[in-house]
């Protein structure tokens, strides 16, 4: 021992940089790889610093990144109960589940955008824990015959509806593949008059009783109905990442479009405002399931309905900042939708206008400045591409409506003098008196 202290000291003398050099390579060796599985992100400082709260788990923390935090460690007791009921209706033991978690350690770090700082065990933990308890509530939320009074989370108040948003938040995701590789639908209850409610689905999977969690979370925050189907995630070859990723493919998949008709972001954007005072009419988009299929054909600018409720802001920057860390700009289809609405929203007229036509619908109390604030307020720190921009075919065609003259003065002579039903009669008399003073001039003539 004595004799490898001094060589270390030796070594030391004679390299003073040697322990510097030491520490970095234990660092190197923690850093994790750098792989197309990395699905999991911060969100971006000039994100969060608009609405932290928004990127912030309330009640519950999922995986490594919130775990810990003291407003979130009452939750932690009842996770350890939903996998004591978890585990009370499988045949295998604990240890094997702990197994299936070790044996796809290092994968499920590699889901992490950064290196997760903790010891196998307590990472392992944590992924069992949380996994379990994801499973045990979705499936609760979907069977609630299986609720018990004492589950405090749908009891009264019903502490569920802080989870669902909770688990939508990008920061607090674990890797879907790993609740796919826990979730036994063999071992839940599953009632003959609960086949009904599989909506055409063969069996119970993670990916139908997320589905379900999604819509009665509010995610899909489109007009009532406007419910993506199933077929279109369970077709695709592509593995679902999380939540995050699952509610985002549910939105993109119906409107996804070639490349070629992308355009570059028109110079001058018109608002609402200015658009109604150039003619454009404005209709409740309906032909089509998706949120940001906007449509602009023969001067009529249809937009489908949005629904904004109290989870929309949290759950609209989630999704965004996922695309904004995960996805090349010509695939950021969310993060210019809200770049177009902060563009046709510049004052509260503008969506005093978008709601008298029935286009946003809010259920939120502070009317109409509150929400054009809100608006405004999802674009910042939003980085949209110059180049590719999904609606830059339709700002190009909204300028050149705009620009001309001809649809200037038919929007003039249609918002002053046929506003309302009196003014078209007394428009229609007076040219009616017109043509016969012209007749009479012209009989008066030919009489002389």
């Amino acid at each position: 021992m004595k004799g490898s202290i001094e060589a270390a000291s030796n070594g030391a003398r004679e390299n003073p940089y040697i322990v510097l050099e030491t520490s970095l390579l234990k660092e190197l060796d923690r850093l994790s790889l750098m792989t197309n599985s990395r699905c999991i992100h911060r969100v971006s400082p000039q994100l969060r610093l608009v609405c932290e709260k928004a990127y912030t788990p309330q009640l519950v923390s999922v995986g490594p990144l919130h775990h810990g935090k003291q407003a979130l460690k009452r939750m932690e007791e009842h996770k350890m109960r939903y996998l004591r009921y978890f585990l009370g209706r499988t045949n295998l033991s604990l240890m094997h589940y702990i197994e299936k978690i070790k044996d796809q350690e290092a994968e499920l770090r590699s889901c992490y955008s950064q290196t997760i700082e903790l010891k196998s065990d307590e990472f392992v933990k944590i992924i069992l824990v949380d996994a379990i308890f994801i499973i045990e509530f979705l499936f609760r939320s979907w069977y609630s015959q299986l609720l018990e009074e004492s589950d405090c989370l749908f009891g009264s108040p019903r502490l569920a509806n802080h989870v669902w948003l909770d688990l939508l938040l990008l920061e607090n995701q674990l890797p879907f593949f790993i609740l796919e590789d826990l979730f036994d639908p063999d071992i839940f209850p599953f009632p003959s008059n609960y086949s009904n409610r599989l909506e055409g689905v063969e069996s119970l999977s993670m990916i139908f009783l997320s589905h379900y969690f999604l819509d009665k979370a509010g995610v899909f925050i489109g007009a009532t109905g406007m419910v993506p189907n199933l077929e279109t995630i369970c077709c695709s070859e592509v593995k679902v990442q999380h939540f995050v990723d699952l509610s985002r493919r549910f939105y993109v998949a119906p409107i996804l479009k070639p490349e070629s008709t992308r355009r570059p972001i028109a110079l001058t954007k018109p608002s609402i405002e200015e658009l109604n005072q150039a003619g454009v009419q404005f209709k409740v988009g309906h032909s089509s399931n998706s949120l940001f299929d906007i449509k602009f054909k023969g001067g009529i600018l249809e937009i489908p309905k949005l629904r904004v409720l109290g989870s929309t802001e949290a759950i609209l920057r989630n999704l965004v900042a996922f695309e904004q860390c995960n996805f090349a700009s010509g695939q950021r289809y969310i993060s210019d939708y809200i770049a177009m609405m902060d563009y046709l929203v510049d004052t509260p007229k503008d969506v005093g206008l978008l709601v008298e036509y029935g286009i946003v619908e809010s259920g939120l109390g502070g009317g109409n400045n509150q929400l054009s604030t809100l608006i405004n307020s999802l674009a910042t720190g939003v980085n949209v591409s110059t180049k590719k921009f999904y609606y830059g075919t339709i700002c190009e065609d909204l300028n050149k409506y705009c620009r001309s003259p001809w649809h200037r003065r038919i929007a003039n002579l249609r918002q002053n003098y046929f506003n309302t039903p009196w003014a078209i009669i007394s428009f229609i008399a007076a040219v009616f008196l017109l043509i016969l003073t012209i007749i009479q001039t012209i009989c008066s003539i030919l009489s002389l």
